[in-house]
């Protein structure tokens, strides 16, 4: 990390979670990836929308005309930051709206506001009781299950097979409890046989 008189400038992988729940941020300029829409909301904070290409425009279109919590630059088109092209290029001016209006503007105060307001609804959403906590819960349940269910269903596959490789020595019978490669031929068979046991 270096130190200037500006801020820090980081070359690796930046802690974001610890950045953006800091108490000195204010705000996030956002690409519209879903991740960072996520993190931010989940910190309270509201965005700069910057979106690049792909689903980031809906994203973008989500967080300012339906959840108003973001403040666009002003990006139309879907265009790879790499683009030579200058005249799709974000000016400086139109970054320096966007900070104020979020930052300084009374619309700006309101919609801080809804952005902590999203952050509560999302904490309680994953406390005990919360619907991604019993989501969660239920998740667990049903593959818990599903391996029991599989285990069990693995246990009576080998029991039947062994108890098939038994059976073969008698002729007459393996034609009536075995199909042509010597396996069970149905579920019902694999009971009788667990019955005879």
């Amino acid at each position: 990390m270096k130190e200037s008189k500006k801020g820090f400038i980081i070359w690796n992988w930046a802690p974001q979670l610890l950045i953006l729940n800091h108490p000195a941020i204010g705000g996030i300029v956002t690409h519209c990836g879903w991740n960072s829409i996520l993190e931010s909301l989940s910190a309270g904070l509201p965005m700069i929308t910057w979106p690049m290409f792909a689903e980031q425009f809906y994203n973008e279109r989500l967080l300012v005309d339906v959840l108003k919590v973001g403040v666009p630059v002003g990006v139309k088109e879907n265009k790879f930051w790499a683009s030579k092209d200058m005249a799709h290029v974000v000016g400086r001016e139109e970054i320096a709206k966007a900070v104020v209006q979020l930052m300084e503007k009374e619309e700006g105060r309101e919609t801080r506001r809804r952005a902590r307001k999203l952050c509560d609804a999302s904490k309680k959403t994953i406390e005990k009781g919360g619907d991604s906590y019993n989501n969660l819960m239920q998740l667990i349940d049903d593959l818990k299950s599903l391996k029991i269910s599989k285990a069990h269903s693995r246990s009576s596959t080998l029991y039947c097979g062994y108890r098939v490789c038994q059976l073969l020595a008698c002729d007459n019978i393996k034609n009536d409890v075995t199909d042509d490669s010597g396996f069970a031929k149905d579920e019902t068979t694999c009971e009788i046989q667990k019955e005879e046991n």
